[in-house]
């Protein structure tokens, strides 16, 4: 029999955990990195940033590139779930709910890019290239999109903050997983609840930013400690 055979890892869901935090990490660094090359400028400001936003050309592929980070990242949550299966059972069970709504907010993001990647440019490219006496009819109809923009964001956002909160829970129970990965988590997880209530409350203004660069801050913090975790991890189980 081949002696690697002896040394290797036994199967477990927790083996998982590596993938998981590659994958986590993967997808909130490409997030952060295509969103650097979103048009800028005051989101409230509508009547600016939509010109800004007719004269951009790489709109549909930056929105693109935030749905497949996005993907990524939420993807990586799923994995999370199944490498807690052989924990306890309230920890189990709050894997398999916080996985359930990472499902729901990959849904919910996907929607929120249709509206804002595809609906809105076209809205505010019809608005800009309209005749004088019909600008004011696709302005309106450019901003109805937004605000529904605002509403899909502000439950994304919820729907991300409460699958963060789910895992944090379920991370702090957890003892082969350092814990403060736990708190950092829980602690990302508000930050998302932040941006969700001001997005469906005031729109995409500067507290809102303030919230996302928190997140983002604190999502690479945990996602970091994770990875570690799981490198520790693995070393473990090979030696085992």
């Amino acid at each position: 029999m081949s002696t690697n055979r002896l040394t290797e890892p036994p199967a477990s869901p927790r083996n998982l955990l590596g993938p998981s935090s590659r994958l986590l990490l993967a997808g909130q660094v490409l997030y952060i990195v295509v969103t650097q090359f979103h048009a800028g400028g005051d989101a409230n400001d509508h009547h600016a940033i939509f010109a800004t936003y007719a004269e951009n050309a790489i709109w549909t592929a930056v929105h693109l590139g935030q749905f497949a980070g996005m993907a990524m990242l939420l993807g990586g949550l799923a994995a999370l779930s199944f490498a807690l299966d052989e924990e306890e059972e309230a920890t189990r069970w709050l894997g398999r709910a916080g996985g359930a709504v990472a499902v729901a907010a990959l849904a919910l993001y996907g929607a929120l890019q249709a509206v804002d990647g595809v609906a809105l440019k076209q809205a505010v490219n019809a608005w800009a290239g309209a005749p004088e006496a019909e600008k004011a009819a696709r302005f309106a109809s450019a901003e109805a999109i937004r605000w529904l923009e605002w509403g899909m964001r502000s439950y994304q956002d919820f729907a991300m903050g409460l699958a963060l909160l789910l895992f944090a829970a379920a991370l702090a129970r957890t003892a082969w997983i350092a814990r403060p990965a736990g708190w950092l988590m829980g602690l990302c997880g508000l930050a998302y609840l932040a941006q969700g209530w001001v997005a469906g409350t005031q729109g995409f203004t500067l507290a809102q930013s303030v919230a996302i660069v928190l997140s983002w801050g604190l999502g690479l913090a945990w996602m970091i400690w994770l990875a570690v975790a799981a490198r520790r991890r693995g070393a473990a189980l090979s030696a085992a």
